[in-house]
Parts: structure tokens; sequence; C-alpha cells
């Protein structure tokens, strides 16, 4: 299907969804990209579970996985559209669709993971995910994935290793920007594409969080994994207006609840998972696990906050109230 066929087949079948549903439970969907073993798919089966308990069986959420029903670039266009309710993303590639994101998703500007957590789970946390509601949808969610750190064919232990190297990246202004300061060649490839893509040399590294060597594999493919934790970019779970404002004050407070809820059960499982991770990586997959001195790193891209304050006023005062917040 084209990307216009593909977004009046969705359409067609939230209508049906809602005329089915009016007179019963009506049904979220909720379109991701990872497998049904990622803990992001495990925490938001839990907020449909939170949010099917909170409304008496009213409404609920039916998780699809593997990006059954588009990529996540497509989902975003389809929640816009309303023609689809729900859909995971993550903050680096929102910041196509709503610029607050961008503050986040600065190199090192979270000086420790309390730090990031007091962000994301208060006013800063929730002034970001509520801008995007002149944009056709709002944020619902955040879902940690921890930090974010460089794995390929060498390891990495200063920028200079990483000059002339192709790294995959998001399609992100700031995840190009970051591997530009630090002397890397960014490459835009597509999550599903990038376990073929580094088992074939199209690149030569690229940047995740632990969870990649073992939940997408890629840890068959590398040899090293360096841990310069660069980025705390999250999950984030949003919904369009149309689904949104369909709902009751009452089932709207349940949705926040239920957000809520499954934002504090991610967080409480993630740093066990991606420990796990690593350890896996290293004893079964044979990938080296290096350490990093990170004052080098964040020297190089520090730039970057000046950069992006610079876009406007209130991305500047957005940046200026996280770094106080670690405070």
């Amino acid at each position: 299907m084209t990307k216009s066929l593909r977004t009046y087949a969705l359409s067609g079948v939230a209508l049906f969804a809602m005329v089915a549903t009016t007179h019963a439970q009506t049904v979220l969907r909720l379109n991701h990209n990872n497998p049904e073993d990622h803990p992001t798919h495990i925490s938001m089966e839990f907020m449909g579970e939170r949010l099917s308990e909170l409304t008496n069986g009213e409404i609920s959420i039916r998780v699809y996985a593997n990006a059954q029903l588009g990529t996540q670039r497509e989902s975003m266009e389809l929640v816009e559209n309303c023609a689809l309710e729900m859909a995971r993303t993550n903050a680096a590639e929102l910041e196509a669709f709503e610029p607050s994101y961008s503050a986040i998703n600065l190199p090192f500007i979270f000086e420790s993971e309390d730090h990031f957590l007091t962000v994301i789970n208060g006013e800063i946390g929730q002034d970001i995910l509520s801008a995007s509601r002149d944009k056709g949808f709002m944020g619902i969610a955040f879902l940690t994935e921890g930090a974010r750190s460089f794995y390929g064919d060498r390891a990495v232990n200063s920028p200079d290793d990483l000059v002339g190297v192709s790294i995959r990246v998001q399609p992100s202004p700031s995840a190009i920007r970051m591997v530009e300061l630090l002397g890397g060649n960014p490459t835009p490839i597509d999550w599903g594409e990038l376990y073929s893509a580094l088992q074939q040399g199209v690149v030569d590294m690229a940047e995740n969080n632990p969870t990649a060597l073992t939940n997408a594999r890629h840890g068959e493919v590398v040899s090293h994994f360096s841990l310069n934790e660069h980025t705390i970019i999250p999950s984030v779970v949003v919904m369009s207006n149309c689904a949104w404002d369909a709902m009751t004050e009452e089932q709207q407070s349940a949705m926040r609840q239920a957000a809520l809820d499954a934002q504090s059960f991610h967080t409480e499982s993630w740093n066990a998972i991606a420990r796990a991770a690593l350890e896996t990586a290293q004893s079964e997959m044979n990938v080296e696990i290096n350490e990093v001195e990170k004052g080098p790193f964040i020297e190089a891209v520090l730039p970057m906050h000046d950069e992006v304050a610079a876009q406007s006023p209130a991305l500047a005062d957005l940046i200026e109230r996280i770094k106080a917040a670690a405070n």
C-alpha cells in the first residue's frame, strides 16, 4: 500500500472500531516497532490492563508489536490524522513533530538517572507531553529506555575513535548533530534494517541502550559496547486528539492514572533488564563491554546546548528549567 492508501484503510478500521464499540467496550489500538518480549511492550500491556480496571472495562488498549500497523514514522502520521488512536515512538523522532522534545534529547543534559526521573515525572515532563496538543496529538507517558551508548566493530574510548566512522542514528536533528560534533558520519537507517546494516558493514556502529544487543540481537553482529552514555532518550506513548476528546472526563482521568502507573512500573523494571542485557551480551554473545571517561565527550557536544537554546525562547527556558532541576 502507498502511505495514502494505508491511512485511508486504517481510517476505515478506526471508524468501524468506534461504531462497533459505541454500545460496548472501546478498544484503543497502540502500535509500536519492538517485539512482544521488549520491556516497553510489557509496560504498555500493563497500561492497558490498568486502564480497563480503572474504567470498569469500558476502555482497553490493544498493543500491536513489530510495527504491524506501520513504521514508527507512519504511526505518528496516522495518530496525527486520527487514523490510529495511540502509538509508541521516542523523544528523538518526536522532534520532527514537536520541538520541545529536542531539549531532553540533548547529550549529557541529565546529570544522573535521578535527574532524568525528576524531569519526566514532574511538571517539566507534563509540559513537554502537552506541548503537541495543537498538532493533533498529546503525549501520555514517558517510558525510560536508559542511557544510550555506542556499539559496533570497535571500542570507543574517546571522540577520536569516532572520527570518520559511519554511525547509524535515528532521523533526529539532535542525534545527527551530536555525531557530527564527535567527528562521525551520521547515517539515518530504519530500526528494522539496522541488524543487516551492521552485519553487512553498511554502517560501522550504532548507538542505543543495552537491550539492543539482546532483544534486537545486535550482539550477534557487533563486538564492542562502549558505555559513554551520551543521552537518555525515553520512549513516548502518544494519543490522537480525536481519541482523547472522545473520552469522558472520568475516562481521561483514568487514562492519566494508568499512564502514570505504567511509567512507574516500567522504571522499576528497566535497570535490572539493562544490566541483564549487558551480562548476556558479554557472556553469551562475546561482546566486549568497556567503561568510558565521559569528560571529552561532554566537552565535544556542549555547543549543542547553546545551539538548541538559540532556536526559540521557549526552548531556552525549557533547557534552563531542566538543568535547574538537577539541584
